[in-house]
């Protein structure tokens, strides 16, 4: 995550570089984006049949592999935006892979009554790397050359992958399971995410709120800054946001609420903030309290979430359905990212930040109509066991 966090910013100041267009930047991280999407299913499928920390090594090092090679063609001379949509959309590929092994794993390791907790801890030290990521990313990219900072994300991916290799945890299948098909598996994925309505409500919710935010921040974010405060400001006010999620990932670990979900689903109204501090007032000393306030309030969410999967999907089918998850409510980020550009040519990037932030606000408020969302109970108390068998039939959702 360290590396993660330096990527996107110099990938973005890049291909700004390059061509100078918020439309070509919007097709290069929506390249990644869609394929990253169109294989979720599938890396769900691979998570919850292979050893997880095995699907992690080996996505870490195909990583590492075309983060170097975005590296070498900015570092040469070489790149152009189509070679840089090649690559990215491989990279997309790869990620598809491990969120789904990643996401799961954090379940086989800890008693679901500190899970909470857990999330919290994990989500403490990746946000912490991340506030140093995006401040060094921010400044190296404004004193060196972007493919360095790139060169760093993949060398960051190959520390991943050896770390990866040294985590041990046993098997989520029921001993003696038999192997069922790709299409069945997807099919038990399907039904334990379309009967849970609270799920597919939030995930319904964030296809439209995730569209709007990657548009906003991802591409004319970037825009705003060269235009205004520098590329150096940018990095510090992403650090902040990730910031207000480390303050927010202590504040989580401390809390008790009994219906978490609902406490998550609120707090992300907060991410107006920055999409209309950019469009009305794109100074620093605005951005980076704001910045901080989004952060602060998108780790309640994330935690909220996390925990609520964990506690009500069985862990033997929670890959599957972290891919689904991740299916809808990423599904629409290529479209946003792709649209922002020319949505801002066409009628400004303030008006279409402020758009932007209205489509977030609509969305959260589109989750709290449903009374599922807003009912849900925390329930820390270990209620069954890890492994759950699979079924013989499965009936359509």
């Amino acid at each position: 995550m360290f590396g993660n966090a330096m990527a996107p910013i110099a990938l973005a100041f890049a291909v700004l570089d390059l061509t100078g267009s918020a439309r070509d930047l919007g097709l290069v991280v929506g390249a990644r984006s869609l394929t990253n999407v169109v294989f979720l299913l599938f890396g769900g499928v691979v998570a919850d049949r292979l050893p997880r920390q095995l699907v992690m090594v080996v996505s870490s090092v195909l990583a590492a592999a075309t983060q170097a090679v975005v590296a070498v063609l900015v570092l040469t001379g070489s790149a152009t935006v189509p070679l840089l949509i090649t690559v990215a959309a491989i990279n997309g590929l790869v990620s598809a892979f491990a969120f789904p092994a990643a996401a799961a794993v954090i379940a086989q390791t800890v008693p679901e009554d500190i899970r909470k907790q857990a999330n919290a801890l994990s989500r403490l030290g990746l946000n912490a790397a991340m506030i140093i990521g995006a401040s060094v990313g921010g400044i190296l990219v404004a004193a060196i050359n972007s493919g360095w900072v790139i060169a760093i994300d993949a060398a960051t991916f190959a520390v991943g992958a050896a770390f990866f290799a040294l985590v041990r945890v046993p098997a989520v299948r029921a001993a003696g399971s038999k192997r069922r098909s790709t299409l069945h598996e997807l099919r038990v994925g399907w039904t334990e995410f379309a009967s849970r309505t609270w799920l597919w409500v939030v995930v319904l919710g964030f296809c439209f709120l995730n569209a709007a935010l990657s548009g906003a921040l991802g591409v004319l974010g970037p825009v705003v800054a060269d235009a205004e405060f520098g590329r150096r400001a940018w990095g510090l006010i992403i650090a902040a946001e990730t910031l207000g999620m480390v303050v927010g990932a202590v504040i989580a670990m401390r809390m008790q609420v009994r219906r978490l979900l609902l406490f998550g689903v609120v707090s992300m109204a907060v991410g107006v903030l920055m999409p209309v501090a950019l469009a009305v007032t794109p100074l620093v000393l605005v951005l980076i309290p704001a910045a901080f306030v989004v952060g602060l309030g998108f780790e309640q969410f994330g935690i909220a979430w996390e925990t609520s999967m964990q506690e009500h999907v069985p862990a033997d089918k929670l890959a599957r359905v972290y891919s689904y998850d991740a299916l809808g409510s990423w599904i629409a980020i290529p479209i946003g990212q792709v649209a922002a550009g020319p949505a801002a040519d066409a009628f400004g990037v303030g008006p279409t930040l402020i758009a932007a932030a209205g489509i977030i606000l609509l969305s959260v408020v589109g989750m709290l109509c449903s009374r599922d969302v807003r009912t849900l109970e925390h329930r820390p108390v270990a209620s069954g066991p890890l492994v759950a068998p699979e079924p013989v039939s499965v009936h359509s959702a």
